[in-house]
């Protein structure tokens, strides 16, 4: 595939994450700072440029292959990090929040239900943008029937989306804890290569919200199968590390001594 349509798929990405930018200063501006409204529209915005930025990573993926597709997600995931401010676009690190007592439950389900619908809406916007076909890697994409990612059984794709999950939340805690020079960029790289190490597997989306917005109803897997292995194993994975990195074991050894003792 020719590097033009590599130029216009990474220029489609960058103007999802401008327009999410211009988005969220547009809320900022006409929305009052208080109540859950701003909140639950941060998060519909989150979602809709994480969802919008994935499509498009599928075409990357598919056309330039796997080593292509982690320098864009690696390179995104340290600009969300930057600009989405306390928007997660992931349903379980709210689940994480009521457990540990920092949220109510109804904030919990409302600001999954934001996700749900900008991340599951925005594909009209990206569906058009491949139907344009400016692309040659665009051509007959809009309206192709879509196919899971799933190539493990159900039960075994759970336990990888739950155990990389688990990985990635105990190394965020961490990081948040330890807060190392260039932080942002070792969870970007974390992230990305567990992500890549899922890919075969079980598509390595480690969020609810992602797979499905991407891979609901599609050829492969039935709507149970998605909701085990994309739901409850990522959402099994992320609340089981906040116990676990309470292990105090587990916290020395991955803080230190003099950190764990400070936390």
């Amino acid at each position: 595939m020719s590097m033009t349509s590599l130029g216009i798929s990474a220029g489609f990405m960058v103007g999802c994450c401008i327009a999410a930018q211009i988005a969220r200063r547009l809320s900022r501006r006409l929305l009052s700072p208080e109540g859950i409204v701003p909140v639950l529209m941060n998060e519909a915005i989150a979602a809709a440029e994480l969802c919008a930025c994935c499509f498009e990573l599928i075409i990357v993926a598919d056309n330039f292959g796997v080593a292509t597709y982690a320098i864009f997600l690696f390179l995104l995931t340290i600009w969300w990090g930057k600009v989405w401010g306390d928007a997660s676009a992931c349903p379980y690190t709210h689940m994480e929040d009521v457990l540990e007592g920092r949220t109510s439950f109804k904030e919990m389900a409302l600001r999954t239900w934001a996700e749900l619908m900008g991340g599951c809406c925005v594909y009209r916007i990206v569906q058009v943008f491949w139907w344009l076909e400016f692309a040659e890697t665009h051509k007959g994409r809009a309206f192709e029937e879509c196919n899971a990612d799933l190539q493990v059984s159900p039960y075994l794709g759970a336990a990888i989306e739950g155990v990389a999950t688990l990985l990635c939340r105990l190394a965020s805690k961490t990081l948040s804890v330890k807060e190392p020079k260039f932080s942002s960029y070792i969870d970007s790289f974390i992230g990305t290569s567990l992500v890549v190490a899922a890919f075969n597997f079980s598509g390595g989306y480690f969020n609810p919200v992602l797979a499905t917005a991407l891979k609901w109803g599609c050829r492969g897997h039935s709507n149970l199968e998605h909701i085990i292995v994309y739901w409850i194993g990522a959402c099994l994975g992320a609340l089981l590390s906040v116990p676990i990195f309470k292990i105090p074991v587990v916290k020395r050894f991955l803080l230190g001594e003099e950190k764990a003792k400070q936390a």
